[in-house]
C-alpha cells in the first residue's frame, strides 16, 4: 500500500544522517591510522615496505568501492564469518581510506623540500627522529586541503554501503521511496542532505588550499 511522504518520513530520512557521518568518521579515524602507516612504509628506506605499500594502494586504487564492499561482506560470509553491513562497511571503507590517505600523505611527506631533509641528515638524526620532528610538521600542513578533501569523497562513499543493507542516508531514502513511490522528493531531500554535509567541508578544503598557496609565495 501506498503511503503520502510526510513528516514521519522525512524525520526518518533526517535521522539516518547519524548513520552516515557516524560511518563517515569510523571510516576516516581508521582510515587515518592505516593511512599514515602506509605512507611511512612508502617513504621507508626498506625496499619490501615501500612495494606492500604500493601493491596495497594498487589493489584499493585500482577497484571500484563497491567491489570492495561486496567482497568485505559477501566473502567474509563465504568463509564462514558472519559480519552485520555496519562492521563490513566500516571495514571495507576502512581499507578504502588507509589506501587514498596514505597515498595522499605519502605526497606530502615527499613535497617536503629536499633540504629539510638534508639539514635532519647534517644533524644526525636517526630516520625516526628526522620523520617525527622535521619532514611531519611540515607535511601535516601540506596534507590538510587534500586530506579534508578526501573526507568529502568518503561521505558520499559511505552511500555505497546501502547496497549491502545498512542503513543510512540513502538506505533510509530507497526505504521510504520503496513506501510513497515519490523519488523526486524523497532522493532530492536526501540529496540536499548529503549538500548540506559536503559543502562545507568543501569550502574548508577551498580555504585551505588557498591559504597554502599564500604561504608558498
Amino acid at each position: 500500500m501506498i503511503r503520502p511522504f510526510g513528516i514521519n518520513e522525512a524525520f526518518f530520512i533526517i535521522s539516518a544522517i547519524q548513520w552516515t557521518v557516524l560511518l563517515s568518521l569510523t571510516a576516516f579515524a581508521g582510515g587515518a591510522l592505516g593511512g599514515f602507516a602506509i605512507a611511512l612504509m612508502r617513504t621507508s628506506p626498506i625496499p619490501a615496505l615501500r612495494r606492500i605499500a604500493s601493491g596495497f594502494i594498487q589493489v584499493f586504487q585500482g577497484t571500484p568501492l563497491l567491489m570492495q564492499l561486496f567482497l568485505v561482506f559477501f566473502g567474509a560470509s563465504a568463509m564462514g564469518w558472519k559480519l552485520n553491513p555496519w562492521v563490513a562497511a566500516a571495514i571495507g571503507l576502512t581499507l578504502h581510506a588507509s589506501a587514498f590517505l596514505g597515498e595522499i600523505w605519502r605526497g606530502s611527506i615527499e613535497t617536503v623540500p629536499r633540504g629539510q631533509w638534508e639539514a635532519a641528515h647534517a644533524l644526525g638524526l636517526r630516520y625516526r627522529e628526522k620523520i617525527r620532528d622535521v619532514i611531519l610538521p611540515q607535511a601535516i600542513k601540506l596534507s590538510l586541503a587534500p586530506t579534508v578533501g578526501f573526507l568529502v569523497q568518503l561521505i558520499k562513499g559511505t552511500s555505497l554501503a546501502a547496497i549491502i543493507g545498512f542503513t543510512e542516508l540513502t538506505r533510509a531514502g530507497q526505504i521510504v521511496n520503496n513506501a510513497t513511490f515519490q523519488p523526486f522528493l524523497v532522493f532530492g531531500l536526501v540529496g540536499a542532505l548529503y549538500f548540506a554535509l559536503c559543502w562545507p567541508l568543501s569550502m574548508l578544503s577551498a580555504h585551505l588550499e588557498r591559504r597554502l598557496t599564500r604561504a608558498s609565495r
